[in-house]
């Protein structure tokens, strides 16, 4: 697709792919260029989505709203939901045989390009041996170990099977290590869905215009305290009324989820400075932002190391998987080394982990970040001078390979500041790319 879905008048979560079978920064020439708008009407295309039609009208009486996560069902963009047959590199088949190109990733773990020729020989090989084992395999440890030398926070990891599960296990972990129950998180920014993380969440709860979730009771979000990003002041203010109380800080380092939205010169020391004073801990979830901003993730590019740091999308290399890692101290008290238990029969699963090395392997690989955030500031600059030529108020930026603009003049710092933004003329946008 063209764009990814947010709901709330822009884009965010976007990540360009690199898909190459030569080393990344040398493969291919950045000199791209962004086609000034052009009605679509004005142009003859057999563009038709019959198949994908006919698809979700049959899924509707199958799957709850006919998909198995609720963005897909494009309702904040309106017409069709689209149904992909195949992918390869940064290009993507509908199953009427439309092609696309993916700004999106799969949202983020196609970053190297969707069934990479090295990722795909490596899981054949792996698959020959088996699926799930139940048991401990080799090849876990192998990407601990990447993870572990890779990520600045990280002394020990437990990998588990989506970003949701690890940020419910590592909010367990947090309040174990503690001995609290309280903690902060950002209006925006999202942390899967969970109980306690359905409060002034971003994604898919503010795309579908739901503040919470019904089905969760009150006592499992009680102790969610909840701050607009980029406001230290709310911060302060929460610490100094909940003393003694609060266990963790958890946000997105660069939000995705609402936008991409990136931290104030100073937010992230000041949220650091906080905790440290506070007696908290501070967890980044970098999900979405893990591997993406630098090899090292958010944390290395903006120089701040947290307490705890889940992990998910990227790590995967376009399989199911999730994971939760910090402190050796803090991780420690995890089952079966202490007293926090947290399983999962597919935790570790031999071709998650296969798909992940292979992903990381090719990541790691020299200038690969700096090619990453030379093609993305080609494209997002050429979108935001072709907008503002045409008369639009549109505003954005990126950081290696996430970006993201709204349809406002900004600046974007906070969920507000992003529901500002134009959202039919999003919706316009969004309908006519795929179009296009």
């Amino acid at each position: 697709m063209a764009a990814s879905i947010n709901g709330v008048g822009g884009v965010g979560f976007g990540g360009l792919t690199c898909s190459t079978k030569t080393p990344l920064p040398s493969s291919r020439s950045s000199s791209f260029r962004v086609q000034m708008s052009v009605p679509v009407e004005d142009k003859k295309r057999n563009y038709t989505l019959q198949k994908s039609q006919e698809a979700f009208n049959a899924a509707l009486n199958l799957m709850p709203g006919g998909v198995n996560s609720p963005v897909r069902a494009f309702k904040s963009v309106g017409g069709q939901p689209i149904f992909m047959d195949s992918v390869k590199g940064s290009h993507m088949w509908d199953i009427d045989g439309n092609e696309y190109i993916d700004y999106v990733g799969s949202w983020g773990p196609a970053i190297i390009g969707h069934a990479d020729d090295e990722v795909l020989e490596a899981l054949a090989e792996t698959m020959k041996k088996g699926t799930s084992f139940g048991n401990p395999c080799l090849l876990e440890s192998v990407l601990a170990e990447m993870v572990i030398s890779a990520v600045p926070s990280i002394e020990m990891v437990r990998f588990v099977n989506s970003g949701t599960e690890a940020c419910m296990s590592v909010l367990r972990l947090a309040r174990t290590f503690t001995g609290r129950e309280k903690i902060i998180k950002f209006e925006g920014c999202y942390h899967g869905h969970a109980d306690p993380f359905l409060v002034k969440a971003g994604s898919g709860v503010a795309t579908l215009g739901l503040p919470d979730s019904p089905g969760v009771p009150k006592a499992t979000t009680s102790g969610t305290l909840t701050a607009p990003y980029n406001d230290i002041a709310a911060v302060e203010n929460l610490f100094n009324s909940n003393k003694g109380e609060i266990a963790a800080i958890i946000l997105e380092p660069a939000v995705g989820n609402s936008g991409f939205i990136t931290p104030k010169p100073d937010f992230l020391e000041a949220i650091r400075r906080l905790t440290k004073e506070n007696g908290a801990l501070l967890i980044f979830d970098e999900v979405m932002t893990g591997f993406r901003l630098s090899y090292g993730g958010a944390q290395e590019y903006f120089g701040i190391t947290p307490d705890l740091t889940t992990l998910g999308k990227v790590i995967g290399g376009g399989l199911p998987v999730g994971a939760y890692g910090g402190r050796r101290e803090i991780m420690e008290m995890v089952a079966p080394a202490g007293p926090m238990y947290q399983a999962g029969t597919l935790s570790g699963n031999p071709l998650a982990m296969t798909a992940g090395i292979q992903t990381l392997k090719r990541l790691k690989a020299p200038g690969t970040y700096v090619y990453l955030d030379r093609i993305t500031r080609e494209l997002v600059q050429g979108i935001l001078n072709a907008g503002k030529k045409t008369g639009h108020a549109i505003c954005g930026g990126h950081i290696r390979g996430m970006f993201g603009f709204f349809f406002t003049e900004g600046p974007v710092h906070n969920f507000d500041d992003a529901k500002k933004s134009d959202a039919a003329k999003f919706v316009r946008f969004y309908q006519g790319m795929l179009r296009e």
